[in-house]
């Protein structure tokens, strides 16, 4: 698909290693597919859509590659006995939403800047988010 070789040209050719674009490819993926199944062009998107897909995401069962890969269920949310981490759900996590959203809206950005793709990035940044002083919840001593 031409618009993702585009963005994937950029991400090369600012330095990034191939792991972080294939990371950036599979958000895409779900991304696309999502598309497919609402039957919208990705460059006719539209902020309902984004809000759909994050909807989506968040209520999913990820697909899993194999059958080998699947975990019991008993095992899930458990820590690992070596690592101490907890086992993945059957959801994504919410970091993944959160890196699918960034992702996409650097892709639409992109897009919109070059001018061949919707004026309006269907996953605006909330600037709400970021007023304030950056990690302001580090020190409750301090205004």
């Amino acid at each position: 698909m031409a618009p993702v070789a585009v963005f994937f040209q950029e991400l090369l050719a600012a330095g990034k290693a191939a792991a972080p674009v294939r990371s950036y490819g599979m958000d895409l993926l779900r991304w696309w597919r999502f598309l497919h199944a609402v039957e919208v062009p990705w460059d006719r998107a539209m902020r309902v859509d984004a809000r759909d897909f994050s909807c989506w995401i968040q209520r999913t069962v990820k697909p899993r590659a194999t059958a080998g890969k699947r975990r019991l269920a008993r095992t899930v949310g458990a820590p690992n006995p070596v690592t101490g981490k907890t086992t993945p759900g059957p959801g994504y996590a919410p970091s993944t939403v959160a890196h699918s959203e960034t992702v996409l809206r650097r892709f639409y950005d992109l897009h919109r800047d070059a001018g061949s793709g919707p004026l309006l990035n269907p996953f605006p940044l909330n600037l709400a988010r970021r007023s304030g002083r950056a990690h302001a919840h580090h020190n409750p001593m301090e205004a």
